[in-house]
């Protein structure tokens, strides 16, 4: 890695016109170099079937929700003076596709950082209200909407992550948005005890309801949330696996990570 004086140097001596010149340059140069390329490995611990990535690509132009700042990256060290390039992220926790912990909403929850680790492998339920959020944008999950699917394809399993799928990963931007009803996820904790819900919007609850009653729910009974995902038509209403990456900075309310799912071949 470089060293701090690497880092002072880069600023000093390159301004960032200059500095995204060089990075392009290098790059070139690796490129025509014929740089060694990683190929993907894939742990023989992973169920047999297809990956699919549930997480939005972060950036600055990504939504994020009213009052918080976007996501920022800023190269700090180049690979011409000192061997490596390296970018200065900054970002609230809650940006892109991320977890929320119990402390996000609850004082003295826990943390995302002390989570237990079996939580974040779970079976994942969806449950779609597409046809409804496309006239409704303020349109909830509810109890009946769980029922449905368990008359479709049985009780929801045991430590479940159930996502709400609305279809509006690519209107993250919008100023009104689905979530889930204060039913609906008081019946999943207190009834079905599921690990956590999961949204495709900016938060669990509908944007409008500030009173965030599934943040209260779910969060208050010790059980974390997934906002912002991304992908969730490409995955089967029952049957996947979803893994969360969730973050590990110490006191972390909650954080960006990297969800994907498992589908049975």
């Amino acid at each position: 890695m470089c060293g701090p004086e690497v880092v002072e140097t880069v600023h000093r001596r390159i301004g960032r016109r200059a500095l995204f010149g060089s990075f392009g340059a290098a790059a070139l140069t690796v490129a025509t170099a014929g740089a060694v390329r990683a190929e993907p490995v894939v742990a023989s611990a992973i169920p047999a079937g297809r990956l699919v990535d549930l997480t939005h690509t972060l950036s600055p132009t990504f939504p994020v929700w009213p009052g918080s700042e976007p996501f920022s990256m800023r190269p700090v060290a180049a690979y011409e003076l000192g061997g490596f390039l390296v970018n200065k992220l900054s970002y609230w926790e809650h940006t892109g596709t991320h977890i929320d912990a119990p402390a996000h909403r609850v004082r003295g929850g826990a943390t995302a950082d002390i989570l237990p680790l079996e939580d974040l492998i779970a079976p994942l339920v969806v449950l779609d209200i597409s046809a409804r959020s496309a006239s409704d944008p303020e349109a909830v999950v509810t109890t009946e909407d769980i029922a449905q699917w368990e008359r479709e394809h049985g009780r929801i399993p045991d430590r479940a992550l159930v996502a709400m799928h609305s279809r509006w990963q690519n209107r993250l931007a919008e100023r009104a948005a689905p979530g889930f009803g204060a039913d609906a996820a008081q019946m999943l904790v207190r009834e079905r005890n599921v690990v956590g819900i999961g949204v495709d919007t900016l938060s669990l609850d509908r944007t409008n309801d500030r009173e965030y009653p599934a943040h209260t729910a779910v969060l208050g009974a010790g059980r974390y949330g997934v906002e912002a995902l991304a992908n969730l038509d490409a995955v089967p209403p029952a049957g996947a696996t979803v893994v969360v990456g969730a973050p590990k900075h110490a006191g972390a309310t909650g954080g960006p990570c990297r969800v994907f799912a498992i589908v049975p071949g």
